[in-house]
């Protein structure tokens, strides 16, 4: 099963290699540069940008990594604000998103600007390869079930999960949804859940949390634009082997 990923030869013959997983870079490319620094197939796991001192860099970075066939990135809710704003819709002030903006509209960046917006469309909400299953915000079941709907259209409940996480109806004093991790609960015996997003970690590496059902959820968000890392895991070959 594969939900957001085109297998062709090329991606398999990468994915046989190992997958090396990274969690949000929120513009720090000298980063960046170190965890693409391999032969294993990538998967980023949601916002590129915002925050960091080069989200411009990291976005070609990106590009070239699609270009060659050598990964993916999946829609985060700070890439899709961006693909949003891209598209000329009028957003809340975003002090982050704006400065972002500001890069791209330097004259050294204007390939990026101008050829960035396909790419955000593209990105897929989630991957599922397998029992494992790739996300930004959070998982739901029903996302095994169906395809990723378009990342810059229409806010669907399945794409908010996998954007914003799973919410609670009260406000946090930053004024944004406070988010909950009841959903971990709900994952499926087996099945390993890679997300960012939330920054859950306390001693700066990925963090892993079981499920009452029997699955895990593995938190990769460790700071990086904000202060701290970016972190990676690499998977290795042999839990792609029922994909053929």
């Amino acid at each position: 099963m594969d939900r957001g990923l085109e297998l062709d030869e090329n991606v398999k013959a990468a994915i046989r290699k190992g997958l090396r997983v990274v969690g949000d870079v929120h513009g720090d490319l000298q980063a960046f540069r170190h965890a693409i620094a391999t032969d294993r197939f990538i998967i980023q796991l949601g916002d590129l940008v915002d925050y960091g001192p080069d989200s411009a860099g990291v976005l070609r970075a990106m590009m070239q990594i699609i270009d060659q066939k050598r990964g993916l990135f999946l829609i985060g809710n700070h890439d899709r604000k961006l693909g949003r704003a891209l598209m000329g819709r009028k957003l809340r002030p975003d002090p982050p998103l704006e400065e972002t903006l500001a890069q791209l509209h330097q004259p050294e960046n204007e390939d990026v600007l101008h050829g960035v917006l396909p790419y955000l469309d593209a990105a897929p909400a989630w991957v599922v390869l397998g029992r494992t299953v790739f996300v930004h915000g959070a998982f739901d079941v029903r996302m095994l079930m169906e395809a990723p709907p378009a990342a810059l259209g229409r806010v669907t409940f399945l794409l908010s999960r996998a954007l914003f996480g799973e919410t609670t109806s009260r406000v946090q004093k930053d004024g944004y949804p406070e988010r909950c991790l009841n959903w971990v609960n709900h994952i499926p015996t087996g099945y390993t859940i890679y997300c960012g997003h939330d920054q859950r970690s306390t001693n700066g590496c990925p963090l892993t949390i079981p499920g009452r059902a029997g699955g895990k959820a593995i938190f990769t968000d460790t700071g990086a634009g904000k202060g701290g890392h970016l972190a990676w895991l690499d998977l290795p070959p042999t839990f792609m082997e029922e994909l053929g």
